[in-house]
């Protein structure tokens, strides 16, 4: 604990005060372009990870970046989103899994949640995703079954979170796209879902810095 409070003294001391006006502007007001859902892992930094300021991001973090149905579950999730959907329109949602990911290694063992009723049922929202790799890949190891099904729960997530009616109604409409990513801990790259190939795939940069590589929505 004391280096988190160590922190609080250096954000004061050192970062508050060369940010001073971006915090004044942003006292009364917020406006991000992005809602960004992502697992609550400790590893998972969203602001580190994509190098945004305090304002851009409007962020969901929860076990597994799961994101219930529409009427599945009144929570936490649901308020978030439709929030940032309706209220702030926000123009993109990003849905963020990432390799290692423990609530995935759960799915795959369920026996290993016999203790943790709660985690157990949130993660009955990812079983579609376990069935499919299942039989899409039967014969897979458990590491490659392990990112089969990380990847394939961030697409059950995305068709997930447009069955939320301002999603659905944003989505319509052209005011607000959906991406898929995967955050890979060990190198630091971003592996995002391209519908055209069907695959994901690292987000690239050529030497201006561009990306060559833009995240699509779902198909």
């Amino acid at each position: 604990m004391q280096n988190i409070l160590d922190g609080i003294k250096k954000f004061q001391r050192d970062v508050f005060p060369r940010q001073r006006e971006l915090f004044r502007a942003l006292s009364n007001t917020q406006q991000p372009e992005v809602l960004f859902v992502t697992c609550g892992d400790s590893r998972v930094v969203p602001t580190l990870i994509t190098q945004t300021q305090p304002g851009e991001l409007f962020l969901s973090r929860q076990v597994g970046n799961v994101v219930p149905p529409n009427g599945s579950t009144y929570g936490g999730v649901s308020a978030t989103i439709e929030y940032a959907v309706a209220a702030l329109k926000v123009k993109h949602l990003v849905i963020c899994g990432h390799s290692d990911c423990g609530a995935m290694k759960a799915v795959l063992h369920p026996e290993r949640l016999s203790s943790l009723p709660n985690v157990a049922h949130w993660l009955s929202h990812c079983d579609a995703a376990k069935s499919l790799v299942d039989v899409l890949y039967p014969n897979a190891g458990p590491d490659e079954k392990l990112h089969r099904l990380i990847e394939q729960n961030v697409l059950m997530q995305m068709r997930h979170v447009e069955t939320h009616p301002p999603v659905a109604a944003a989505v319509g409409t052209g005011a607000l796209s959906i991406h898929g990513w995967v955050y890979q801990i060990e190198t630091g790259t971003v592996d995002a879902y391209n519908p055209e190939t069907r695959r994901f795939e690292a987000i690239a940069f050529d030497n201006s810095n561009a990306a060559d590589f833009t995240p699509a929505e779902v198909a």
